[in-house]
């Protein structure tokens, strides 16, 4: 256990030397690196906090037999089509997805319903369909839809028949 961690520090250590050393002396591959890494700390520390929170909120504010009702092994295909539209208005990406997705799953709803949702998630946000929809026309954006969904809820379906066979 301690010779983890000393390796996971040591390697910690040697990256902000990399990263000082890269500023010291102009190493113009190490600073892209290290702006790289403040950005997506960054993008990181302004989403989760908040997702967090309104994921915890979720976790008390919602009953288990709603969830149940709306995801769970009764809800049939409105399953399928709850998890899509939720996932449309998921903002923050996989970053929120996984931890939603969890969230749903503790409160009992069907694996291959999550796993719906989390592919989706990627693929329904509301503001990337628009600016799609703007800058390669709306027909795009529909057929992309159109071809992507479907495929993302059979092999949802697929994977959670799979997961749910080796669960028993």
């Amino acid at each position: 256990m301690k010779t983890k961690k000393r390796v996971y520090y040591t390697l910690i250590g040697l990256y902000g030397v990399f990263l000082v050393y890269s500023w010291q002396f102009d190493f113009t591959l190490g600073k892209i690196i290290g702006r790289n890494f403040f950005d997506f700390l960054f993008s990181m520390i302004t989403i989760l906090p908040v997702s967090f929170i309104l994921i915890g909120l979720f976790e008390v504010w919602i009953n288990r037999e709603t969830v149940e009702k709306h995801f769970g092994h009764a809800s049939g295909y409105r399953g399928y089509l709850w998890a899509i539209i939720l996932s449309g208005t998921t903002v923050g990406g996989a970053y929120v997805a996984f931890p939603v997705g969890h969230a749903l799953y503790q409160k009992g709803a069907r694996l291959s319903i999550v796993l719906t949702y989390i592919g989706s998630a990627a693929l329904t946000r509301i503001p990337m369909t628009i600016f799609e929809a703007t800058f390669l026309g709306p027909k795009f954006a529909l057929l992309r839809l159109g071809v992507s969904l479907p495929l993302v809820v059979l092999a949802a379906m697929v994977l959670g028949r799979l997961f749910d066979h080796k669960k028993s």
